[in-house]
């Protein structure tokens, strides 16, 4: 249990119950309020899945006073893959939308990170920070030293996405040795207006919360974002270097480890 909320729990999902009511989340959130879709997507009994499910860790944030039973009691979910797990699969999932070598060829632990989501009813309170936490953890149990994964704008006109695309790629945009690339097959420009055109108020107002999050960290986006038709979404690829994080947040890894906090 979380100390400091008693109606809390966090746990990677170790039984059908919690997957299942994680899918039931997503389904909540990316079919019924973005309207997302996709060929495993399951209507009837309001889950939405993929191939990839089995393969991941679902991190799984549980309300104690919801019903179990009726799949109903997980609140807020990570989908995570480190990199060794996907080196037996095959592949990442983002590697569909993204030309992942530039990661790939680093040679360090990647962690693959994916349907992220809060239910509705807890949004702006403590579920992303109890998320997050559990997310530190992870990585520091497992010595992950990259953290990358896909984040999403709402709809596929890329034309209100401008201000917010332009200034993610002129202002936050990885270094070479980072930069994922968006593949060819639904590509989009991200520097859609010229720099001196940019208003930065309006563009980080239009981006959503959890990446805005990520840049605080931090973090990167990789070049191009893709147009997600199936999900109605248009996609950014997010990298995050924890060797390269601000003081402040590499403090705060290293203080979850025990460890004395490192030289800026």
């Amino acid at each position: 249990m979380i100390a400091d909320d008693p109606h809390f729990a966090i746990r990677l999902a170790t039984d059908p119950q919690d997957r299942a009511a994680a899918q039931r989340l997503r389904y909540a959130v990316f079919v019924e309020e973005l309207g997302a879709d996709g060929p495993m997507v399951d209507h009837a009994n309001r889950l939405e899945a993929d191939e990839f499910d089995p393969y991941f860790d679902h991190l799984v944030l549980i309300d104690t006073r919801r019903d179990a039973a009726a799949l109903d009691h997980v609140v807020g979910v990570y989908r995570l893959l480190p990199s060794d797990r996907a080196d037996r699969l095959g592949r990442f999932y983002s590697e569909d939308e993204y030309d992942l070598a530039p990661l790939r060829a680093t040679g360090r632990r990647l962690l693959e990170l994916g349907r992220s989501c809060v239910h509705r009813d807890y949004r702006g309170g403590t579920a992303m920070f109890h998320l997050w936490n559990a997310l530190a953890d992870y990585v520091l149990d497992r010595g992950i030293e990259i953290l990358f994964g896909v984040a999403s704008f709402h709809g596929t006109d890329p034309a209100p996405l401008a201000q917010s695309l332009s200034y993610l790629h002129y202002h936050h945009l990885a270094p070479p040795d980072l930069r994922a690339r968006v593949r060819p097959a639904c590509a989009q420009a991200m520097d859609l207006i010229p720099p001196d055109a940019i208003d930065r108020r309006a563009a980080m107002q239009a981006t959503p919360a959890l990446i805005k999050a990520y840049l605080r960290l931090g973090g990167y986006v990789g070049e191009g974002a893709w147009i997600d038709q199936a999900f109605n979404t248009t996609d950014v690829c997010l990298v995050m270097d924890t060797a390269r994080m601000s003081a402040r947040h590499r403090d705060f890894y290293v203080r979850k480890a025990g460890r004395a906090p490192a030289a800026a």
